[in-house]
């Protein structure tokens, strides 16, 4: 269990304050590429500096990362990336250079909200309902960052003074391939450990599938519709492609890995978009398909973007039209490689018996998540991590998002536990 500076700690997570950051996260629109991006990380710099940390804020040279050969991609448009990185220091949450250095990473932007009219009230208006907070981000990922915040505010409200020190890493750009855990470790930052609370529904999170983007262009031959015969059709042509992908996905998916297994599909190919034609009475001419490539655990994802193309140039090898005109692949947008804690690590432990300790709840079960994140980016630079975090991955993206705030508390007295453990107290 825990020992008096411990408990202290746990009792001075203040459920209110906690509660009343996230509804102030959750208020403001940080989509993807917005300028309220940007606004959100200037709200948490000040935020952090408030708690006593040495804060970091910085205009990324968003030229220099593209030009990077490692640059992990982007979709959404955006002009601006602020980084944001702070570090605990004497005087504030006390941390000093004698320990560790623990990594609590998370993410600020959020997906758009979609078909607002299938939201109950306006998504960015959080809305509360007994336990639960609704609204955009509620648990991707801005649960996660009001429960970082709270366990440094009980560390600091309980007096605790800490051996190693902790680095609070806040990104922006996660959902659409990484630009701000990116550039943060581009910048030299890095930690012994690292805490990503991303949602993971009760469990530890210690291995992530890749994903990454294609693109798959499809000529045809234009005709007026009245005589079709004349022409090609794109869509037409697209069809055995589509049929192959199938088939390659079902290959891609036998054996996965032990962490994944409990998933129907752990490496999902899916088609998202497709476009053909520019008029209802022409044989389209071109159709263009972009989906996503699931990346299995280890796999370089210049392996799985060879399967995809070899799947590509076999199947148009046995289409008559397909064989003279070959269907083009090109991997636009995010680019997410899998990533994994090392197996044994202490990290997980450490994490599964702080949750235990806080809560009285059995200790978490460690499981792999189908989906990218920005893991595998700290990981690839070697540093040992994790995802835990409040929320249910499974309403993330919906009209239906929403997190318990109860859990957002107890990851809170989790996370402090698992700062104490890691870095060390005085």
């Amino acid at each position: 269990m825990f020992g008096d500076r411990e408990a202290a700690v746990l009792a001075a997570v203040d459920e209110e304050t906690v509660g009343r950051t996230l509804l102030d996260l959750i208020a403001i629109p940080s989509v993807t590429g917005s300028a309220a991006e940007s606004d959100l990380q200037h709200h948490l710099a000040g935020r952090l500096d408030r708690l006593g940390l040495d804060v970091d804020l910085w205009s990324m040279d968003l030229p220099a990362l593209r030009a990077h050969p490692d640059f992990p991609g982007t979709e959404a448009p955006r002009e601006e990336a602020w980084g944001l990185v702070a570090h605990t220091a004497d005087g504030g949450v006390g941390g000093g250079g004698e320990g560790p250095t623990l990594i609590l990473q998370g993410h600020v932007d959020v997906v758009p909200p979609g078909d607002r009219s299938a939201w109950d009230g306006d998504p960015f208006v959080p809305r509360v309902t007994g336990d639960l907070v609704h609204g955009r981000g509620a648990c991707d990922m801005k649960a996660g960052l009001a429960a970082h915040l709270g366990a440094l505010a009980a560390i600091r409200a309980a007096g605790v003074r800490l051996r190693g020190r902790v680095a609070v890493h806040f990104v922006v750009g996660e959902e659409d391939g990484g630009v701000g855990a990116f550039g943060t470790l581009r910048r030299g930052y890095g930690g012994d450990a690292c805490v990503i609370a991303e949602p993971t529904s009760g469990t530890v999170i210690t291995a992530n599938a890749g994903a990454l983007t294609f693109r798959i262009t499809v000529p045809g031959k234009a005709a007026h519709a009245s005589s079709r015969e004349a022409g090609v059709s794109a869509i037409d042509a697209y069809l055995p492609l589509h049929r192959a992908l199938a088939r390659l996905e079902a290959e891609r998916n036998r054996d996965p890995d032990p962490l994944l297994a409990e998933y129907p599909i752990p490496y999902a190919l899916s088609v998202g978009t497709v476009r053909a034609g520019d008029w209802a009475s022409s044989v389209p001419d071109l159709l263009v398909a972009e989906g996503r490539l699931g990346v299995r655990l280890g796999e370089d994802p210049a392996a799985a973007r060879a399967a995809l193309e070899r799947c590509v140039a076999e199947a148009c090898a046995q289409d008559d039209w397909l064989r003279a005109h070959p269907a083009s692949v090109t991997w636009p947008g995010g680019q997410f490689a899998s990533g994994r804690l090392a197996a044994g690590h202490p990290l997980r432990d450490v994490v599964a018996d702080a949750h235990a300790d806080a809560s009285g709840d059995p200790r978490p079960r460690e499981r792999g998540a189908t989906y990218g994140s920005d893991l595998r980016l700290y990981a690839a630079a070697g540093i040992p991590s994790l995802q835990f975090g409040p929320g249910d991955i499974g309403v993330a993206h919906s009209a239906r998002e929403h997190v318990s705030l109860r859990e957002v508390v107890e990851t809170s007295r989790a996370l402090a536990l698992t700062v104490m453990r890691t870095v060390g107290v005085r």
